[in-house]
């Protein structure tokens, strides 16, 4: 069987596992798709980042939909990260249109910076539990931050996932929402869940479009992607009943740490 010049099976097939995972665990699709166009299809990553960003804004603008119409967004939540993420994205944008991206240094810079957050992220996904049960012991024994302080500390969150997510497009997922638990306790799990995704769609779309803007977007990989994992979130979001997450979260924990070493150690 022939296919169309264009299209690329391997891209559609990465596209489906990445997107069944996702509807799986909820773990964003920076932390496996931009890592696997590195590693296995040996894209530059700057280039591996800007077209992960577009699809990761195109894919969660479905998500945003559903969890919009059932009231999972904190708007408040939403809007204190954007006013960190948003100015802190567009001063990376500015700074990688400033430096030569086909530099080693900058692919090694990139690299590094990759796997050291999808290292911090699988250790997330392991003992998220325990990390919140400390913080909410050490809550118990200090007191509850005041409202000033934990907007404070959202909008510096928010300034940090602008950079980091901008520079790796990896971050606003399992790291994230682990912060946000810490910080809102009494909130909905789903609500932060929602606001989270909610608050991803702007930050990713205008990393994407800064990265187009610089000439780092493969627009037939990113086409051959969506291809397929469009239809692997649904298929994920109707497996995940059946399936125990928490052994899935190992599994892709333990996949993490083995794509984070090959990256930090290649």
């Amino acid at each position: 069987m022939s296919f169309p010049a264009w299209f690329q099976p391997l891209y559609s097939f990465s596209g489906f596992f990445v997107g069944m995972l996702v509807g799986i665990t909820g773990v964003g699709g920076g932390s496996l798709m931009t890592p696997l166009l590195v590693l296995l299809f040996g894209v530059h990553p700057a280039t591996a980042v800007g077209t992960d960003l577009l699809y990761a804004a195109i894919t969660k603008t479905a998500g945003t939909a559903v969890h919009g119409m059932h009231g999972r967004v904190n708007w408040r939540l939403v809007g204190l990260l954007a006013a960190g993420s948003v100015p802190a994205s567009l001063v990376m944008l500015w700074i990688m249109a400033g430096v030569d991206r086909e530099s080693p240094a900058v692919a090694h810079t990139i690299t590094l910076s990759l796997g050291c957050l999808l290292f911090l992220t699988s250790l997330m996904l392991i003992f998220r539990n325990q990390v919140l049960d400390a913080m909410r012991k050490w809550r118990g024994e200090h007191g509850t931050l005041s409202p000033r302080a934990i907007a404070l500390l959202t909008l510096f969150l928010g300034l940090m996932l602008g950079v980091l997510v901008t520079m790796t497009s990896v971050g606003a997922g399992a790291l994230g929402v682990t912060v946000l638990l810490v910080l809102y306790p009494r909130l909905d799990v789903r609500e932060i869940v929602g606001s989270d995704i909610v608050h991803a769609v702007p930050l990713t779309l205008i990393g994407g479009m800064g990265y187009w803007f610089i000439g780092e977007i493969n627009w037939t990989m990113l086409f051959t992607l969506l291809l397929g994992s469009i239809p692997g979130i649904v298929a994920g979001s109707l497996l995940a009943p059946r399936l125990h997450e928490r052994v899935v979260r190992v599994i892709l924990a333990v996949t993490l740490m083995i794509v984070s070493w090959k990256l930090i150690f290649p």
